[in-house]
């Protein structure tokens, strides 16, 4: 009940929700929010999805620790997003948690063709680390060669493309909304 209580009180504090309002949204007593986050009573299911509901999170991010264990992904074992166009393939390493906006990935990417990406939403950052192999960066036509240690920055909320100039080339790609 401790990881719950935890939970329900960190994102209730992260929206900036008084008990109230939040018992409120989610059609429980105050009282009952209460005691949940001071880890007494024993909430249902159905409480505790009105809860998430009204937070407008998972369950799972309740009973979630203050602090994320350690996670590995070992080469090879991210299943890999292949693209139709390209020789290219991304791998989410990172999946972008609820109220942050960021997404880790890890691109493969082969000679011969470049893999164009349209426009993300306005506002929409990537950043690029290079760690193998060498690739060419074009946005809105102007391109930039990339070596392993390189690292890019650049609006992702116009036309880019990746395009390998070695095989096996490898970067991370983390894609930043705003």
């Amino acid at each position: 009940m401790d990881r719950l209580a935890g939970g329900l009180k960190r994102e209730r504090e992260r929206q900036g929700l008084s008990l109230s309002e939040t018992a409120k949204r989610a059609g429980i007593g105050k009282s009952t929010l209460s005691q949940l986050e001071s880890g007494a009573g024993n909430p249902s299911v159905e409480t505790l999805w009105a809860i998430a509901t009204a937070l407008g999170v998972q369950i799972s991010r309740l009973l979630e620790t203050d602090r994320p264990p350690l996670s590995v992904i070992r080469r090879g074992e991210a299943m890999p997003l292949p693209s139709t166009d390209a020789d290219y393939s991304a791998a989410l390493l990172s999946a972008c948690p609820p109220h942050a906006r960021r997404d880790v990935f890890l691109v493969q990417l082969e000679p011969g063709s470049a893999r164009v990406a349209q426009p993300h939403p306005v506002g929409t950052i990537e950043h690029l680390v290079v760690s193998a192999g060498s690739l060419r960066l074009t946005i809105d036509g102007e391109s930039i060669d990339l070596d392993p240690g390189d690292y890019a920055r650049h609006a992702g909320d116009s036309v880019h493309a990746y395009e390998a100039l070695t095989p096996d080339t490898m970067a991370v790609c983390i894609v930043e909304a705003s």
